[in-house]
């Protein structure tokens, strides 16, 4: 199995605000930074997104690709590449936990990125880390700032 890497973040809002946030993949151009368009192809019965298109520019990588979503409750979803042109493989998930009886909670974003070119494995783990981080913050301030709204 291919190696992933991790970074957890509090966010302070209840996971149901968080997961609203996370599932509103129509509005992820407003407040991610790299995703300039974002497309929902299928849903599934609870009207959740199962198949997503995503434009990205993230300045040296440009992609547009498709992601299958997984739900696992009310607290995780999970999804994995359909097609890519940079990508071979890009699998993810991100994880919440209550915290402080459900006043915060703590998201854990995990990610296994490889692309068709080759690159070096320490360079790699290092591109996923930018963007999980990136996305954690992004996540973190979207959340937090439509709490306070």
């Amino acid at each position: 199995m291919a190696e992933h890497t991790s970074s957890s973040i509090t966010i302070d809002a209840a996971p149901s605000e968080v997961m609203a946030v996370i599932s509103d993949f129509d509005r992820y151009p407003e407040w991610t930074g790299e995703v300039k368009q974002a497309e929902v192809l299928a849903k599934d019965a609870q009207g959740r997104a199962e198949q997503v298109r995503l434009v990205l520019d993230a300045g040296a990588i440009k992609d547009d690709h498709t992601l299958a979503y997984t739900w696992s409750g009310k607290n995780e979803v999970s999804w994995s590449l359909v097609k890519s042109q940079m990508l071979r493989a890009l699998d993810g998930s991100y994880s919440l936990a209550p915290a402080e009886g459900g006043k915060r909670t703590e998201v854990t974003y995990r990610l296994t990125v490889d692309v068709k070119i080759p690159m070096l494995g320490m360079i790699k783990r290092k591109a996923e880390k930018v963007i999980i981080d990136r996305a954690l913050a992004g996540l973190k301030k979207r959340v937090e700032s439509e709490a306070q709204a």
